[in-house]
């Protein structure tokens, strides 16, 4: 959430830095909500002077014995509680009010985001490796699974139904291959700390990372109890691990990995992604958590960042880093790479990574602030995030680059001794 007295401070400028992200900011409502709660305050600040100067006032007429009078001014100091408590509640109804207009206002851009619509203008700052090429027409990652018995799509259209994938054999056990030497990578030469989280959630910890309320209809929704979640990925409660804490700045960065299953409704229609494993409502992912002082941010980034590429350079796969413009900059996001990898069956770069520094945005929200080294008042720590990878998708990725005419596929040779039979 942004800092709202920022915001009031600086109404037109917030207004125009939103505007590059695609999004509005309602100046006249916040102003007028703004000015209507400082009314109030003003004049219930004003009646709460009179209403101690008058009880001053009775206690003097009482020892007078001014009965007649102090009685007059009882039922005067009666009407200003009565009065007051009616502005009190105003301010806290415009209070209300100004949050949950901020609660939908996404982050601001870092200066350096590329200013652009959508994802055309984002900008290109790296790529690694060779580019797969093949002497026969690729095939994508739907046939070779089928082909190696790895993805069962019907079986899970029956059980579950659409945009669901059973792993079988080989898949299964790649998945699970996957997932442990990404843990163990981050852990061992990253220094993250291994977590398990739980897989559900309530509605305060979703709100805390920006989901809610804004991303409602993404997510799987609880009916008893209501204000329960699946969670969309591991950031949630990996970031809100601190919510609500005062850390001590010796303690940062904090650095957070878990593995767990992500649940996305994934609403609306998504062309060539409804096929295969690309987009599920249910997958793996590896993620990557980190909780900083507001100095260091954007280096933490760039190190969190380093750690995902890590995956893919272990793995030998072909991918480039891009930074979002700021017309495609996620809602809590102040700066964002994507990783994107390499499918030779659609000749494109797709997204298998999301790297992002949040600055104070989802701290705000979940309060988690930290002491100064040199002393002074608790400041908002910094929040980052990253999927250190998609597991699913870096199955995808291996099975397409490292395909053979035969329906085959090489695995990489940091992978095989995950694969390997051990008792």
């Amino acid at each position: 959430m942004l800092d709202l007295k920022y915001v009031l401070a600086n109404l037109e400028k917030v207004r125009e830095t939103l505007a590059l992200r695609n999004a509005e900011l309602p100046v006249a409502k916040l102003s007028a909500l703004d000015r209507d709660r400082r009314e109030a305050i003003t004049e219930a600040d004003q009646l709460k002077a009179e209403r101690n100067e008058s009880s001053k006032a009775i206690g003097l007429l009482m020892k007078e014995k001014k009965g007649d009078e102090a009685a007059s001014m009882r039922e005067r100091v009666r009407t200003i509680g009565e009065r007051i408590r009616a502005l009190d509640e105003a301010v806290k109804r415009a209070e209300g009010e100004l949050e949950e207009i901020l609660l939908s206002v996404p982050n601001l851009p870092a200066s350096d985001v590329p200013v652009g619509k959508d994802e055309s203008d984002n900008r290109v700052e790296r790529t690694w490796g060779e580019c797969p090429t093949f002497d026969f027409e690729p095939r994508d990652h739907v046939e070779v699974g089928e082909m190696n018995q790895m993805l069962d799509f019907e079986s899970a259209a029956k059980i579950t139904g659409a945009r669901f994938v059973v792993l079988t054999g080989l898949g299964a056990r790649l998945e699970r291959a996957l997932a442990q030497f990404m843990l163990d990578m981050h852990v061992t030469r990253s220094g993250y700390t291994e977590v398990i989280p739980p897989f559900i959630i309530n509605r305060e910890s979703l709100q805390g990372t920006g989901n809610l309320p804004k991303f409602e209809q993404d997510l799987f929704r609880f009916v008893e109890p209501e204000n329960w979640y699946l969670i969309p990925t591991a950031e949630v409660p990996l970031t809100n691990l601190k919510a609500g804490e005062i850390l001590d700045a010796g303690v940062l960065p904090l650095k957070y990995v878990a593995y767990t299953p992500c649940f996305r409704s994934e609403a609306g229609s998504y062309g060539r992604d409804v096929r295969g494993m690309i987009r599920q409502h249910q997958f793996g992912k590896v993620e990557l958590v980190s909780i900083t002082d507001q100095e260091s941010s954007f280096q933490v980034l760039e190190e969190l960042t380093g750690h995902a590429e890590s995956i893919l350079r272990a793995l030998g796969l072909h991918y480039r880093v891009v930074t979002l413009s700021t017309g495609d900059l996620g809602f809590s996001a102040t700066k964002t790479y994507d990783l994107e990898v390499w499918l030779p069956s659609q000749n494109a770069f797709r997204e298998i990574s999301s790297c992002s520094n949040c600055g104070d945005y989802q701290a705000r929200r979940a309060k988690i602030r930290y002491r100064p080294a040199g002393g002074g008042k608790p400041l908002y720590a910094h929040t980052l995030n990253g999927s250190g990878l998609a597991v699913g998708r870096t199955m995808i990725a291996m099975m397409e680059q490292y395909q053979n005419e035969d329906g085959t596929f090489d695995i990489p040779e940091v992978l095989r001794p995950y694969l390997e039979p051990r008792i």
